[in-house]
């Protein structure tokens, strides 16, 4: 796996948006909660997981707390292998679903009816 597979599914979330943050580091974001982080530079891979997840992958070779953000039941892959691609895909789409959770409704809303305006005009054609 490669950091831009997991670029392309990341973006592949609903409202999910990327920028980069803190020189090297490609967050992804859903209305504006970052539910993953990649590291450019060094290959690393940031996210949030359930308590019982967390337990599980910390106990794991090259995996970690994150730095900061580890009592909040963030994970830190040293290498984008430390996984697989089918289980790291799901590591993915968990965080995303439980920072979609937590997002401001209002941000989210007004995005996902921009976004739906937008299509409803280009349908119309």
């Amino acid at each position: 796996m490669s950091v831009d597979s997991i670029r392309e599914y990341c973006l592949s979330f609903p409202l999910a948006a990327e920028n980069m943050q803190w020189g090297d580091d490609l967050c992804f974001k859903i209305a504006g909660k970052i539910f993953a982080i990649v590291g450019l530079d060094d290959a690393r891979l940031c996210l949030k997981c359930t308590p019982e997840t967390f337990a599980e992958l910390i106990e794991r070779e090259d995996i970690h707390p994150a730095p900061y953000v580890g009592r909040y039941k963030w994970v830190m892959l040293d290498r984008l292998d430390a996984v697989r691609w089918d289980e790291l895909r799901e590591l993915i789409r968990q965080s995303y679903e439980m920072v979609a959770a937590k997002a401001p409704k209002k941000k989210a809303g007004k995005k996902l009816a921009a976004r739906s305006r937008s299509r409803k005009k280009l349908a119309r054609g």
